[in-house]
């Protein structure tokens, strides 16, 4: 059921493998399991260890030896707390309701500058919006995630957050189109629902859930959505143009995650 025509990069898929399953086993990622379970959904060993390679220059990865004496890898510290960080996003199941705004103000001394490009992107990468030069929007609730994210880097000698509500001079519904490219994100939203609905789709007309299958399908569904929670901030519904893809991609993904997850977990050996 795998859809060929998405593309799923190794170092992206490593990340994905131990967001879901990696992180609740007993001890490290043996360095051949890592392989068998990237070899499932289609990736070959020297990538994997490329790639593996890549993660720990990030300080996300490090090795480690199972009690086999194996050599292996486990997440970081830091590693672990971005994941922890993104369960809230990826794993929501309820429309997070209306609390407000935060707003990021920072400044950066041009001798400084490359720290600008660098705040300026993890913003966006968080999910905030740009409602004026050097002035970055986000729901409320992503606060803590944000200050988490900018104090790893650094950055937060460079940033001031406030929280408060829109009053205008026009709509919310308006100053939020200006703030995000809505239809940007709404493309996202289909492009995930044209690759992974009809996985769903022939999953529910199924009666068994063999777990190798089961494991491959939603390795490469979370891969896909779990950038997703952060192209789409999760704005308010009323908000949003009426028919908004986002609704119908959370309940293609949270099909798949139900019907899927654990059977997954079988044959990752969790």
């Amino acid at each position: 059921m795998i859809n060929v025509s998405e593309q799923h990069a190794p170092r992206s898929l490593i990340v994905t493998l131990y967001g879901a399953y990696g992180r609740y086993m007993p001890g490290p990622m043996p360095v051949a399991e890592l392989i068998r379970l990237l070899a499932a959904v289609g990736v070959d060993a020297p990538s994997v260890r490329s790639s593996v390679s890549r993660l720990k220059r990030r300080g996300l990865l490090r090795p480690a030896r199972t009690e086999q004496g194996a050599a292996g890898y486990e997440l970081s510290p830091e590693a672990r707390q971005l994941l922890e960080d993104g369960d809230r996003r990826i794993y929501a199941t309820a429309p997070v309701a209306d609390s407000g705004w935060v707003l990021a103000v920072f400044s950066v001394p041009e001798s400084e500058r490359q720290k600008r490009h660098v705040l300026r992107s993890r913003l966006a990468g968080l999910g905030f919006g740009t409602a004026a030069p050097g002035v970055w929007i986000a729901p409320a609730r992503l606060y803590e995630e944000t200050q988490h994210t900018l104090r790893r880097l650094r950055l937060d000698p460079y940033v001031d957050f406030f929280r408060g509500e829109h009053l205008g001079f026009a709509p919310t519904a308006e100053a939020v189109a200006r703030w995000w490219d809505l239809a940007a994100i709404a493309k996202e939203h289909e492009r995930f629902l044209d690759a992974h609905a009809p996985v769903l789709r022939a999953w529910e007309r199924r009666t068994g859930t063999p777990p190798e299958e089961a494991y491959r399908d939603y390795l490469l569904a979370l891969d896909s959505w779990r950038h997703l929670p952060y192209t789409d901030p999760g704005l308010p519904t009323e908000l949003l143009p009426t028919g908004w893809p986002g609704v119908r991609s959370a309940e293609v993904f949270q099909g798949l995650h139900e019907r899927l997850r654990d059977a997954g977990a079988e044959f990752a050996g969790v």
